[in-house]
């Protein structure tokens, strides 16, 4: 059986105490165990706050069960606080209770995970993970560049409420203990040759039960080097370290088109769990136990993808890359190889090339990179709104407390009702740059920008 960390963290983190090397990583230790110890208490509060422990939430769909967050808010109202990070990156805070765990890439080239107390917004501790450069120049097609709007830090990081794991777009990929204490550290560019993937590696990593699951889905540049590059999935023991399973991720797709920066979706069937990975022209799902290939759908031909899929209603949403269709497609029932027959409609117009799509109820929500917001009936495809909101867009809109969250990425979030009539309820403005997407937790919404990172709520 596996151990339950959530009744008994701080017993777990006082144990470890011992372990810490020196008296400031001791003191750094004592400061996080007893604030959990708090928590712990707080914890058995019949309204505990849900988590928000990876990219896109708890389930990875960008959708949250708290109620009772501000829908209204600016610079001077409704900021608990706010605090100032070292540079930037686009990743999402990894949040569990009142722990929230963030990457960021310096100026001078650090690879940092930092864990902030989200009642405060107090800096608890911070690691250099490694150390790289976004390199924004390289030759066409022979090795990763970075595109002007993100660097290494866009992989958001992964907990479990004993673990976090950082990602980062060099390769390194490092688990740590809840107080800072690094358990083991691997560079997937080292272990399975250098990241070809044109606009620079975002995917970020998932955990299933004991592993932590990452993807990468790049060119193999097969014309070009005698040695071709793979795209793969891995799984590593969440605690060791240890590779736990590799599968290699052939697709039709070529050149670009390969690229994918999608982050693995894990979905809950009847009897079993399915990893599902969409990219390449092509979406398929594995088990995420041991890597095996399940079932696939080729032939979504587009370009390199961006927007990852949602799922609900026993169906999947997905854009195909390169601003190409969205697509609801029936979930497949059977293994192998699928037929477009799933495909049950598709929309062709105005679809998002960054922004992956959000599900509530009956209707599904999208917005384009130039600030097109649309409602569908998931059913039928059928558009139920369209409307222009202000700005440009990269962040995921979210879903909370009845209501749709689009943020821009000058720090503009606009609140719109979720549902099938539109009805703007407020354009909140904070001065930040935002492209990651927002958190929601402990009655709060977090927005990390370049410069801080902001917790909005009731104090």
């Amino acid at each position: 059986m596996r151990h339950n960390h959530r009744g008994c963290r701080s017993r777990c983190l006082t144990t470890s105490l011992d372990r810490v090397a020196s008296p400031w990583d001791r003191a750094v230790a004592g400061k996080v165990a007893a604030l959990l110890v708090g928590l712990a208490l707080f914890s058995s509060h019949p309204a505990r706050s849900e988590n928000w422990p990876q990219w896109r939430g708890p389930e990875g769909t960008g959708i949250s069960r708290e109620r009772g967050i501000p829908l209204i808010w600016n610079a001077q109202r409704s900021i608990v606080w706010k605090a100032q990070l070292q540079r930037w990156g686009n990743s999402t805070p990894a949040i569990w209770e009142f722990l929230g765990f963030l990457t960021t890439h310096t100026d001078d080239g650090r690879l940092l995970l930092e864990a902030r107390r989200l009642d405060t917004g107090q800096l608890l501790w911070q690691k250099q993970v490694g150390q790289g450069v976004a390199p924004r120049q390289a030759a066409p097609r022979t090795t990763q560049k970075f595109h002007r709007l993100h660097n290494l830090a866009s992989p958001s990081p992964v907990t479990d409420g004993s673990t976090v794991v950082a990602h980062f777009g060099n390769g390194d990929l490092a688990a740590y203990t809840l107080d800072g204490r690094q358990l083991w550290k691997r560079n997937l560019q080292e272990d399975y040759g250098e990241y070809t993937i044109w606009w620079g590696h975002a995917n970020s990593p998932v955990i299933y039960r004991d592993l932590v699951i990452s993807v990468c889905m790049q060119d193999s540049l097969e014309r070009l080097r005698p040695i071709p590059a793979k795209s793969y999935l891995v799984a590593h023991d969440l605690k060791t370290g240890e590779v736990r399973w590799f599968t290699s991720r052939v697709t039709e797709a070529t050149a670009e088109e390969c690229d994918s920066y999608t982050t693995p979706l894990i979905v809950q069937r009847d009897d079993h769990d399915e990893l599902l990975v969409m990219g390449g022209n092509r979406l398929d799902a594995y088990a995420p136990s041991n890597g095996k290939l399940l079932w696939w759908l080729p032939g979504l031909k587009g370009g390199r993808t961006i927007t990852g899929p949602t799922v609900g209603e026993n169906m999947i949403f997905t854009t195909i890359g390169m601003r190409g269709f969205l697509l609801g497609i029936d979930y497949p029932q059977t293994p192998g190889k699928q037929s477009r027959s799933l495909i049950r409609w598709e929309a062709r117009h105005g679809t998002p090339d960054s922004c992956s799509p959000v599900l509530w109820k009956d209707w599904l929500f999208v917005i384009s990179d130039q600030g097109v917001a649309r409602c569908y009936d998931v059913k039928r495809g059928r558009v139920e709104w369209s409307k222009r909101l202000k700005g440009n867009y990269k962040a995921s809109p979210v879903f909370a407390d009845g209501h749709i969250f689009f943020l821009n990425t000058e720090g503009l979030c606009t609140v719109v009702t979720a549902g099938p009539v539109f009805s703007k309820v407020a354009e909140n403005s904070l001065p930040d740059t935002t492209l990651a997407s927002p958190a929601i937790s402990n009655r709060r919404i977090y927005i990390r920008g370049h410069r801080y990172l902001w917790s909005i709520g009731r104090k």
